[in-house]
């Protein structure tokens, strides 16, 4: 049992995870998943109960007592530094050998034996800055295999893969398994946990919910027990005729820091239509969304129009006023002010305007009558309505966002990995919203790595690769091991 104040994370849980398995957890956002990880490596220490790992009692301090424990995990956000070598992250933090030349050597060499034992395929001496994303999750495997790690946690793998580097991640699994490492595998992607795991356990609200074989369940089984209901693919939509141009971009350039992240980017975006937007992590999406709401850094040239306007300049508050909202990648450092409630982060672009302010005094009355009416209709989990946005889960985080921008009734939406962290559930909901929102007419530029989550809501696709796009197609002609094979650059 693990509490934070009052609130239970995890209530009396028991679960039951055997040598030599790949082991599935899910649960919806805020269902204690993080928790038990952060208690199984050392991250936190439970309030109540054990932890009993290879027939005996453990209590860690640390990740390091963990590691040393021999149960290590590879983080989503990689924990790597690009300047250093493959081999100087690896050995980092730990003491070995008798002097530097001789521990590098050395290292790499362990590299090399344990990359070839497990199908890896990772080089010691290149600098991770010069690794594809797939290649730097090879790394921080990798590194726990370096410390010793036979218990190995993997939160969200595969949520920055390719399909190609996916199915190459599948294959360095089955070779771990194969040797006796036991795979902890936590997802929101059930299609992967089916394909991959051999067991599966599902957590609600911090309490066990199910736990079976996988060859016991399915996708459409355990979306039900995850949710409580049930979860229908996005219906059939019917083409919106005679639809007016909403934003228009011609020959979009950026460099930033002396790197040309955009290369001459031309799009168009209609009325009631949803442009997906599919690549992997770095080839410019972000760039494009900031260079569109004026928020980049760097030298941005090329033309933009808005409902058939010129912006000469794209301004965050301009662009607002002109009808576009934004739901941005980052929603720590760009989308949230954290210490805020939710009624003071919903109101975060209308504050001036007489509904909740007058005379330069703000209305905490209608402010929380919004966030009140938010947090109903967007099924927003949180104690109080006042309650602090930094103490909500993630997925609930990213509903506060989605309110925001929805409460503007945009024309244009710029939505940014709108469901990235998001639990089957309220990734669901997300969905229903936007698709609310095409049907009365806005235009959504949707960016997105999961294809999937492109190919349920695009009209059309597009793909970015080194900051061009390289192919567009409608859905219904897209083809998905094609795209994937765009996104890589193929």
């Amino acid at each position: 049992m693990k509490r934070f104040g009052s609130f239970v994370a995890n209530d009396r849980l028991n679960l039951q995870i055997g040598k030599g398995e790949i082991h599935a957890i899910l649960g919806e956002n805020g269902a204690g998943k993080s928790t038990l990880m952060n208690m199984l490596s050392g991250l936190l220490t439970p309030d109540e109960g054990e932890i009993i790992y290879k027939g005996r009692p453990v209590r860690f301090g640390s990740p390091r007592e963990a590691m040393e424990s021999g149960i290590g995990m590879v983080h989503q956000h990689f924990m790597l530094i690009p300047a250093l070598t493959v081999a100087e992250n690896v050995i980092l933090g730990m003491k070995q050998g008798s002097g530097p030349w001789y521990r590098h050597t050395k290292a790499c060499e362990d590299i090399k034996r344990i990359s070839h034992s497990f199908g890896l395929d990772v080089d010691p001496e290149k600098r991770v800055s010069e690794l594809s994303v797939g290649q730097q999750q090879r790394v921080e495997i990798v590194k726990t295999l370096y410390r010793g790690a036979e218990f190995i946690i993997m939160d969200e793998p595969t949520a920055v893969l390719t399909p190609p580097e996916v199915e190459d991640l599948f294959r360095v699994l089955r070779s771990l398994k194969a040797q006796g490492k036991t795979i902890v595998f936590i997802s929101h992607k059930l299609k992967e946990v089916e394909a991959i795991c051999d067991r599966v356990t599902v957590l609600r609200a911090g309490q066990l919910a199910a736990s079976s074989a996988m060859t016991d369940s399915n996708a459409a089984e355990l979306a039900r027990v995850m949710v409580g209901r049930d979860i229908a693919p996005p219906a059939a939509r019917p083409p919106l005729e005679g639809r007016a141009e909403l934003l228009s971009v011609s020959g979009l350039s950026c460099r930033l820091s002396g790197v040309q992240v955009l290369q001459d980017l031309s799009l168009d975006l209609r009325e009631g239509e949803i442009l997906g937007i599919a690549g992997v992590d770095g080839n410019g999406q972000r760039e494009l969304c900031e260079a569109l709401m004026g928020l980049s850094a760097g030298q941005v040239s090329g033309s933009i129009r808005v409902r058939g306007e010129p912006v000469a300049k794209p301004h965050p508050r301009a662009m607002t006023e002109a009808g576009v909202g934004y739901i941005p990648e980052d929603r720590h450092r760009e989308g949230l002010m954290l210490p805020m409630s939710i009624g003071e982060n919903l109101i975060a672009k209308e504050y001036r305007k007489p509904t909740f302010s007058r005379w330069f005094t703000l209305s905490r009355k209608r402010i929380r009558q919004a966030a009140k009416a938010a947090v109903e209709d967007y099924r927003i989990k949180t104690p109080s309505i006042d309650h602090a946005v930094s103490k909500l889960s993630g997925g609930n985080q990213q509903k506060v966002i989605l309110a925001r921008e929805l409460m503007l009734r945009p024309k244009v939406l710029l939505a940014m990995q709108p469901t990235r962290g998001m639990d089957v559930g309220a990734a669901d909901d997300v969905h229903q919203r936007l698709l609310a929102e095409r049907k009365d007419g806005c235009g959504i530029l949707l960016v997105s790595t999961e294809l999937e989550e492109v190919f349920a809501l695009a009209d059309r696709i597009a793909v970015m690769y080194k900051g061009r796009i390289v192919h567009t197609v409608d859905r219904a002609e897209a083809d998905m091991e094609l795209i994937g094979l765009r996104m890589a650059g193929l």
